[in-house]
């Protein structure tokens, strides 16, 4: 596990891996999923079934790349508190950490971002999902 500091405020970075384990073995846990409507649709959706959760798909911006002001609400809409145990995702790991200092700034306190995201960085022939992330790891998963 990474730690990143921005000013006062420390965000968690776990791999794929640490997630899992976390999803699977603490009750409190849960994943945020910060992707776009499209990127769940055509790439796909970490799979959740075997632990008994769902992934919260709470999209950070939209296809424009416009923040989403809704985000915090959404969050405590999907039933989180600034108590919950709250892994965000996104495809390499930018977005989810992004988001994950804008719930630890709305009081969220146990917020860690999955270094990697759900594709990781594309590999040398430009293809993602290989290098690193969710899916390069072997985690469940399924698409539309």
């Amino acid at each position: 596990m990474c730690i990143l500091a921005i000013g006062h405020k420390m965000i968690d970075d776990v791999t794929p891996g640490e997630s899992w384990t976390a999803l699977n073995t603490r009750p409190q846990a849960q994943l945020v999923d910060v992707r776009t409507d499209a990127e769940w649709m055509f790439v796909g959706l970490p799979d959740l079934a075997g632990t008994g959760k769902q992934v919260l798909p709470i999209s950070w911006q939209a296809l424009t790349g416009q923040p989403n002001p809704r985000f915090v609400e959404q969050l405590k809409a999907a039933g989180l508190t600034p108590e919950s145990e709250i892994h965000f995702i996104c495809r390499s790991g930018a977005r989810s950490h992004s988001a994950a200092m804008a719930a630890r700034m709305a009081g969220f306190t146990h917020v860690f971002n999955v270094a990697g995201g759900f594709e990781g960085p594309p590999d040398s022939h430009g293809h993602r999902g290989t290098v690193a992330g969710w899916k390069a790891e072997g985690l469940p998963w399924r698409q539309s």
